[in-house]
């Protein structure tokens, strides 16, 4: 059965990894990114199932991964990871519905095992045909 290709983006390489590593324990396919130019190229070369990004990265802010995901309609669940305070994410989760993106999450920082782990095998299922 074919793995589901999970796009990472995240700019800090210890959560990266530790979303990696839940994810490969779900029977994902972890793609890493750290920068919007190394996530573009990811998006539209490695065409990933389901994509984790982060909100709050140097240089860039999730509202134009968001926007970036929309305009290649994408069909990835998107799943918001951060650091941000509820209502950011909350907004952002909105905003992802509105440009019409399938939106999971959102999920706090710091990230719970349970949760990262229960809500991938939860959506594993849907990404393989």
């Amino acid at each position: 059965m074919r793995q589901p290709r999970l796009l990472v983006i995240d700019d800090e390489p210890a959560l990266a990894e530790f979303v990696a590593q839940v994810a490969r324990d779900c029977g994902f396919a972890p793609i890493l990114t750290a920068d919007y130019d190394s996530f573009k190229k990811a998006v539209q070369t490695r065409k990933p199932d389901m994509v984790a990004l982060d909100l709050g990265m140097p240089g860039m802010d999730g509202v134009e991964l968001l926007r970036f995901l929309a305009l290649e309609n994408s069909q990835a669940p998107i799943l918001i990871i951060s650091g941000f305070d509820r209502r950011v994410l909350e907004s952002a989760f909105r905003l992802g519905e509105a440009l019409g993106l399938t939106m999971v999450g959102p999920l706090e920082k710091p990230v719970r095992f349970q949760e990262l782990e229960g809500l991938l095998t939860e959506m594993r299922p849907s990404l393989v045909e």
